[in-house]
């Protein structure tokens, strides 16, 4: 099935095809699915619960296999009710039908919840004797990565009724948040435009355009912040309830945890982007300006295109080429399992209306596929968007050979194929280019991308903390005083170039990353500076057989830290340096541009 987009001229884009998952949401598949996984896993409950620690090793294996298997049914249920529901977020029975599906597993799952909360209940010895079948050993990254929650753990009973409370908790939260976004329309040139449409046109080569564009974003999201401080003080004030009963030390505990990176870490990757705060965003914004002609920026001026930029349009079959000549210059075998996307019906790509926006590579589950979805208008940017979605599903390919339970990257993790194959197609597109003109646009470009991911990101992360924490202290925060931090964040992050007015003050309300995954948005900085200072060290030339490595790597999918990973290419994320490395690469290009003039 295709559609006609607005990359080039009436060109069909493609459109994916779930039946790989499921035919249908009414289909017998998923009904025998449903009824013989409530089977296996009350089967699983009556012969597991309470027996962990008097299983042999060889019994042992054979438990988690079984937990494997029905956490794999659960989650292509899963995957395809939410891919079903991506492709039209507007359509309220696609809606009804992923709620339902929710509720349906998180009743059957509620007879396995036992399992992961019994292991970590026993002691280190018994553990250490049920690992020693080689077929239980190969689960030890996965109970390594289990066992790290063990000291925030609460009894069977609480952990079963959170379980059970979470469709009409935080995941109706999300759901109120999702189906908001998608509602809202923003007047803008006498049409009506979705959030990504008129998101769109703050790149937009016309100046009053990209006004009218913000200034509708800031009124429409302004009438709306009651409904997203409401839902963001409720979301924050139930993880202060969940992080007090669990003991974490602060809010972003659990998510480091679930990243399995050290709050050190994390701490040293953030104080290195503010560090530099001054040499990155704030310089180049003020040459942006200059080139402008603008005394200050507005904040619609953040992703203007340059003067000169013709904003050239690529066609989904030249993008498709550059991609994959890109990864096939690097590797042949990488450039092979991306042709499979386009092979077959996996991407997603045209926008269409109450589609999801943006851009994301579901993994979904070993035994299938991962999928795609672009809304893609061709220009450059769409472009690089394709190289990281298409990074992810390379990724996802490599690691399901590790099994459900052991491909999952975590999300510091998770950006690396993605980066890596937007910087590869980024050289690419800079080396083809001789015209001093278009290679500033496209270093500008590729800088302003390393921004939103570094320094936007690391801002956004502070955002939320300083949010996160007020809750904690003083209670409920007024939409207004939301749009203040987020104001003053914003401030000293994109620096003294901009001119920031009221209108700006509530574009933190569609940040769904903030709604669904609180904390998150560090990992895109983690995830990029990490890959510059893997592609320095590629540049270098001094890591013989780099390819292979940086293959075997992303083959490892969960079952090594960043730490045993990096180790291959001489390289420390505990190390401050290496942020400062990674973060070269940007002072590098802003100073090639500074030379350009």
């Amino acid at each position: 099935m295709t559609h006609h987009g607005s990359a080039g001229a009436n060109e069909a884009l493609p459109e994916w095809d779930l039946s790989d998952l499921y035919p249908g949401t009414d289909c017998p598949q998923l009904d025998r699915d449903l009824s013989e996984v409530a089977t296996a896993a009350k089967g699983f409950e009556t012969r597991f619960a309470g027996q962990l620690a008097s299983l042999d090793s060889a019994g042992f294996a054979a438990a988690i296999a079984e937990y494997e298997r029905i956490g794999e049914v659960f989650g292509r249920i899963m995957s395809y009710a939410q891919l079903h529901y991506a492709g039209n977020v507007a359509d309220a029975a696609r809606g009804r039908f992923m709620q339902g599906m929710q509720e349906r597993v998180t009743d059957i799952s509620t007879h396995t919840l036992f399992f992961t909360l019994e292991i970590n209940r026993l002691d280190d010895a018994t553990l250490e004797r049920l690992l020693t079948d080689p077929a239980a050993a190969r689960y030890a990254p996965w109970l390594r990565d289990l066992r790290v929650f063990r000291p925030h753990q609460l009894s069977d009973e609480l952990e079963k009724m959170l379980h059970d409370l979470h469709v009409c908790g935080t995941a109706a939260w999300h759901r109120l948040f999702e189906e908001t976004i998608a509602r809202l329309r923003f007047p803008v040139g006498g049409a009506e435009l979705t959030s990504a449409e008129a998101l769109n046109l703050l790149s937009d080569p016309d100046r009053a355009k990209r006004e009218e564009a913000g200034r509708a974003l800031g009124r429409v999201l302004g009438d709306n912040a009651p409904l997203f401080a409401l839902i963001t003080n409720t979301l924050a004030k139930e993880k202060e309830v969940d992080d007090r009963w669990r003991a974490y030390p602060r809010p972003q505990s659990f998510r480091n945890l679930a990243n399995q990176v050290e709050d050190g870490v994390v701490d040293a990757l953030v104080a290195a982007v503010k560090d530099n705060y001054a040499h990155t965003a704030h310089r180049y914004y003020a040459m942006k300006a200059q080139w402008l002609g603008l005394d200050k920026l507005s904040h619609w001026d953040r992703n203007a295109p340059l003067p000169d930029d013709n904003d050239r349009l690529y066609s989904w079959d030249e993008a498709r080429g550059l991609v994959l000549d890109a990864y096939g210059a690097f590797s042949p075998e990488l450039a092979a399992l991306g042709r499979r996307f386009f092979d077959n019906p996996w991407i997603d790509v045209p926008p269409r209306p109450g589609k999801s926006p943006g851009a994301f590579a579901h993994p979904t589950v070993p035994s299938a596929h991962p999928y795609l979805l672009l809304n893609y208008m061709g220009r450059s940017r769409d472009v690089m968007t394709l190289a990281h979605e298409l990074g992810h599903g390379v990724h996802q390919l490599l690691a399901a050979g590790q099994g459900p339970l052991l491909s999952d990257t975590p999300l510091t993790l998770a950006e690396t194929a993605s980066v890596f194959g937007e910087m590869l197609t980024f050289r690419a597109l800079l080396d083809r280019e001789t015209d001093p003109a278009r290679r500033r646009i496209l270093l500008a470009g590729k800088v302003e991308d390393m921004l939103n991911t570094v320094v936007r990101q690391i801002a956004f992360y502070d955002f939320e903390s300083r949010v996160h924490q007020e809750r904690r202290e003083i209670g409920e925060l007024a939409p207004e005083r939301i749009a203040e931090i987020w104001r003053a964040v914003q401030t000293e992050s994109l620096g003294p170039a901009f001119d920031f007015d009221a209108s700006y003050d509530h574009f933190w309300t569609y940040i769904a990353h903030f709604i669904h995954t609180p904390f998150y948005v560090y990992a895109y900085a983690f995830g990029d500076c990490l890959v510059n200072s893997l592609y320095s060290t590629y540049q270098g030339g001094t890591i013989p057989d780099f390819q292979a490595r940086y293959l075997d790597l992303l083959r490892a999918g969960g079952t090594l830290r960043h730490r045993e990973l990096l180790v291959p290419f001489g390289l420390d994320a505990s190390d401050p340096a290496f942020w400062s490395r990674g973060l070269g690469l940007l002072t590098g290009f802003i100073d090639e541009l500074d030379r350009a003039g």
